[in-house]
């Protein structure tokens, strides 16, 4: 919960109700995140770097930068880009599930705005991207 000019919001990803900050927010992937760190870093690295770092390479689903960007690339793809949302698509990057009913028993957002055929086809592509990294 945030206080917002007096009213309490609720928050709950479950209904995507994620909060003001994240109302216009691009959100990214944890293999977008690692290629970002990656490029970023320093000798010298701060604490919290190091452990972000240490975070999204041991979370990191996709290790070649170029399958990360077919992997965004296929988000961009109908029906997948109009029906869902940013956050929706990266937990769905960084979850990658095999079934599409695993996919709406963790992201319960999905149940009612994607059909089964189409979600198991963005699950299939990328997990034949995942399995073809090298």
């Amino acid at each position: 919960m945030r206080p917002h000019r007096g009213v309490v919001e609720e928050e709950d990803a479950a209904t995507l109700k994620l909060g003001a900050d994240f109302q216009d927010a691009h959100c990214l992937f944890v293999s977008e995140v690692k290629i970002l760190l990656d490029a970023s870093q320093r000798p010298n690295s701060s604490e919290v770097y190091q452990k972000s770092l240490n975070y999204v390479t041991q979370f990191n689903r996709f290790t070649n930068p170029d399958v990360v960007r077919e992997v965004r690339a296929g988000m961009n793809e109908e029906p997948i880009h109009s029906t869902l949302t940013g956050f929706e698509l990266a937990q769905l990057a960084n979850l990658c599930c095999e079934e599409a009913e695993e996919a709406k028993a963790l992201i319960p957002s999905l149940q009612n705005k994607i059909d089964d055929e189409s979600l198991q086809n963005f699950l299939n592509q990328t997990l034949d991207l995942k399995k073809f990294q090298s």
